[in-house]
């Protein structure tokens, strides 16, 4: 089954086949086929084809893949170009959600760091 150019997984469940489309959760992927009245653990290739055409209609429905990418990527980019405070982050690939970042977020920032322990040398008991 192919929905906007993204083949469903045949040997997965539908409510996590679905998932393979971007912006589409299993909350979403529930919440359509609830609509669509089908089973949770249907396979993709045991659907009719009136269930099919139904699930591909919401989903063309919703904003998904590269509409989707353009429309995150584009307010990433505002946020930029007025230079607030979660742009900033964004442009030093920094997190911008109030994360620490002594501790965490050290490989992306590049500058991987050995662990330390308190400084002293250990001593060899006999």
């Amino acid at each position: 089954m192919r929905i906007l150019g993204i083949t469903i997984p045949d040997n997965k469940r539908l409510e996590i086949g679905l998932t393979s489309i971007y912006g589409i959760g299993r909350t979403t992927a529930k919440k359509i086929l609830t609509e669509a009245s089908v089973d949770f653990g249907l396979r993709p290739n045991a659907l009719t084809p009136d269930q099919e055409a139904f699930i591909r209609k919401e989903i063309e429905g919703r904003k998904v893949e590269g509409d989707l990418k353009r429309l995150v990527a584009g307010n990433v980019k505002r946020l930029k170009d007025i230079k607030s405070y979660r742009g900033t982050r964004h442009a030093r690939r920094l997190p911008s959600r109030g994360q620490r970042t002594k501790t965490n977020s050290r490989t992306v920032r590049g500058n991987v760091r050995k662990t330390m322990g308190s400084g002293r040398r250990k001593v060899e008991k006999t």
